[in-house]
């Protein structure tokens, strides 16, 4: 019953939206209905008289005027790309088992398999219409296609009217296959209602609606061109707006039919798999953030991603009680052996999320290479620790910090830890301490506009000394970031192929609205401060205590001390630059036999 009113639903909102369509033509084509009436009445003598002729002539000019406008519109509507989600293809020669799988659970719904499969580097799963000619290859002439509209054959037997299947790689490394079936099964139950021509011809008007809309929103080349393209984006934008309601509505009668079929396709197990959706969620989320970032960020992107989120979800399936049981789950088989070659799709998708969620370039090269997880600690950890603490000590510099071991003597004390500490526990600035670096003043005083060293609650320190000291390291690492874009990992280069599996379809989406998603807004100052004092901490740990970089699949760059991970460094930090009291970080210092007042290595 319910895939009978969902159907129903879908197809009644698509019949509106096609009626729009028929109205907008029927409006366009009623001043040259008029004209051709007013045309054979003067040439039957039945509309004649004093007035006729220049009536006759207003209306005809008119209505070719209107005629012209509405194939300028029907031609942008027509030849407009539609917005395609940047996906990796999946060619059913790297995948065949997948698609196998595929092709079963459409069959056993009923529906049209999807024409091919793709990966999109997110914890979602849907089907994307790529019909439009510049998405689809060049049909076939020898006709040899699949019958009744079934894809997922080799890429020349393809069917352009049935959709793509974008499934979420994280699932592919997480889920067990059955799991994965389960999670698609509504997904692919989606083809059915697709295939309806009502529904398919309402899809494709309101998708070159939109792209209609945005060509006309692009900067125009001439005065001419932009007027032209404004009036017609003006039509599509009115009549995009009627067709609002309607089309959610089908998409929402779409899903609720799709859903209904689902339901006799491993109900049972869909339930367990919605939890590991959740999870899988959560522990990618994680990833990206704590791990993937800071290695993005130091011109580094890890290229296995979708390994990696396995190894965070099992670590997190550890710590939380909530997520008990899951890891028995681990000795059946994962969906990603599905794949012929599961590390080559891996990078490609690694790839592709470092651009969505970074803007990175489309290519590796000396600023942007890849790095294994047995590389992490010291390509990344290592080297963005000892970044930190030579920015940290070069804003130091700028400050006008002395580098002396004392007030009694004049013997440099380097780039230590004891400087930094006794910089914030300072209440005060001391006598003829100057700041030196160009620009440094408004830096170091740009928070006293906002309240001064008693506005924690924005995330600034709530020491004076602190709040300074923030303050310059965020203007100084904006500035880092701001000449890294426009340097060479700013720039979008073609993609390559990965071996044995084509590249991300990167051509059909605009490089420069990279990130697409940006993984968090910019640090506060409080945030970025405890980063560098922390970071400058490790470094002294690992070069007079015998400590080592490390990898937490949930928090990212940690300290390991003697193999175990510290995890009680960060209130000590915070205690010093929040209330400038040094004393549980020197206890902690002293505990692991760190020497603050050594210099350390940085780069």
């Amino acid at each position: 019953m319910g895939v009978e009113l969902g159907a129903h639903t879908a197809r009644s909102r698509a019949l509106a939206v096609l009626r729009i369509r028929s109205r907008a033509l029927a409006l366009a084509l009623l001043p040259a209905a008029v004209a051709v009436v007013l045309l054979v009445g003067g040439s039957t003598g039945h509309i004649d008289g004093p007035g006729w002729g220049v009536v006759r002539a207003v209306v005809t000019g008119f209505a070719v005027f209107v005629l012209l406008c509405a194939v300028g519109v029907a031609l942008l509507v027509a030849r407009s790309r539609p917005a395609m989600s940047p996906t990796v293809p999946v060619a059913e020669e790297s995948a065949p088992d997948l698609y196998r799988m595929v092709r079963d659970l459409a069959e056993r719904l009923e529906v049209p398999a999807p024409s091919a499969i793709a990966l999109t580097p997110d914890c979602d799963s849907w089907l994307e219409d790529r019909t439009h000619p510049a998405h689809t290859p060049p049909r076939p002439e020898s006709g040899d296609e699949m019958e009744g509209g079934r894809g997922l054959g080799l890429a020349h037997r393809r069917t352009p009217a049935a959709p793509v299947l974008v499934i979420g790689s994280p699932f592919l490394w997480w889920m067990r296959v059955g799991e994965l079936r389960a999670v698609l099964a509504p997904v692919v139950a989606g083809t059915g209602p697709s295939a309806h021509p009502d529904i398919a011809a309402a899809r494709r008007f309101v998708r070159g609606l939109d792209a209609a809309v945005a060509v006309a929103s692009e900067p125009s080349r001439g005065p001419l061109t932009g007027m032209v393209l404004g009036v017609a984006g003006w039509v599509a934008r009115v009549m995009l707006r009627g067709c609002r309601v309607h089309a959610a509505e089908m998409e929402r009668g779409v899903a609720t039919a799709a859903a209904e079929r689902a339901q006799t396709v491993d109900y049972g197990l869909r339930i367990v798999a919605q939890e590991q959706v959740g999870l899988a969620y959560a522990g990618w989320d994680r990833l990206l953030t704590r791990v993937a970032l800071p290695a993005w960020r130091m011109g580094r992107w890890p290229s296995r991603l979708d390994a990696g989120v396995v190894a965070a979800l099992t670590e997190l399936s550890r710590r939380d009680r909530l997520a008990e049981g899951f890891t028995s789950r681990l000795g059946e088989r994962p969906a990603c052996d599905l794949l012929e070659e599961p590390g080559a799709i891996d990078e490609a998708t690694s790839l592709l999320a470092a651009r969505l969620f970074h803007g990175g370039p489309a290519e590796t090269g000396p600023d942007w290479a890849p790095v294994d997880w047995a590389e992490y600690p010291d390509e990344v950890v290592d080297r963005k620790w000892r970044t930190d603490a030579a920015r940290l000590h070069r804003v130091l510099d700028g400050l006008g910090v002395s580098r002396t071991a004392g007030p009694g003597t004049s013997e440099p004390e380097g780039p230590t830890l004891d400087r930094v500490m006794d910089h914030l526990t300072s209440a005060a600035p001391p006598e003829g301490e100057q700041r030196t670096t160009e620009g440094t003043d408004t830096d170091a005083t740009a928070y006293e506009a906002d309240g001064g060293p008693e506005s924690d609650e924005d995330g600034v320190p709530a020491t004076e000394r602190s709040a300074a000291l923030a303050a310059v390291l965020s203007a100084e690492l904006a500035r880092e970031e701001a000449a890294t874009t426009a340097g060479p990992t700013g720039s979008a280069a073609p993609s390559t192929a990965s071996a044995g599996q084509g590249g991300p379809d990167l051509a059909l989406w605009d490089d420069g609205a990279l990130p697409l998603f940006p993984l968090q807004p910019p640090r506060t100052g409080r945030e970025l401060l405890g980063d560098h004092v922390t970071a400058m901490v490790c470094c002294a740990a690992m070069d007079t205590a015998g400590a080592m970089p490390g990898l937490d699949w949930l928090d990212g760059p940690s300290l390991l001390v003697d193999g175990e991970r510290s995890a009680d460094l960060g209130p000590r930090v915070l205690s010093l630059i929040e209330e400038g009291d040094p004393a549980p970080l020197r206890a902690w210092l002293l505990d692991l036999g760190v020497r603050a007042e050594k210099p350390v290595r940085l780069v």
